[in-house]
């Protein structure tokens, strides 16, 4: 069983930058990869970004291609959502998860972080 934790969500102005944090605890070393997702009210949860724990092969959506950058501390089980030029758009509830295997499902979500974005 695999535990996480979000922090480092807050209120930035559009333009502006926040990072994300996951602390991730328990059985991270037989996990693939972890990913980072959103929901805004309203609106169903969708994907954000995501980074495998060997390799750090990483994959984002199109909508935060180029602002977004993903990353992890293998010693530290973190992962991290670096977050640029961002937009009322982005203002979401964050969440990380992790993917078990190749082709499962992600699970193990964490409580969620608030990023509010002002114009």
């Amino acid at each position: 069983q695999v535990q996480l934790v979000e922090s480092g969500g807050g209120l930035a102005q559009a333009g502006g930058s926040l990072r994300l944090s996951c602390a991730a605890s328990g059985r991270t070393f037989s996990s693939y990869a972890m990913g980072w997702f959103r929901q805004a009210p309203g609106k169903e949860r969708e994907f954000v970004a995501s980074i495998t724990w060997i390799g750090g092969s990483t994959v984002y959506a199109d909508s935060v291609k180029g602002r977004f950058t993903i990353s992890r501390d293998n010693a530290k089980n973190t992962v991290y959502l670096q977050m640029s030029s961002l937009k009322p758009e982005d203002t979401s509830v964050y969440y990380c998860a992790v993917r078990p295997r190749v082709g499962s499902q992600y699970g193990s979500w964490g409580q969620g972080t608030q990023v509010t974005v002002s114009s």
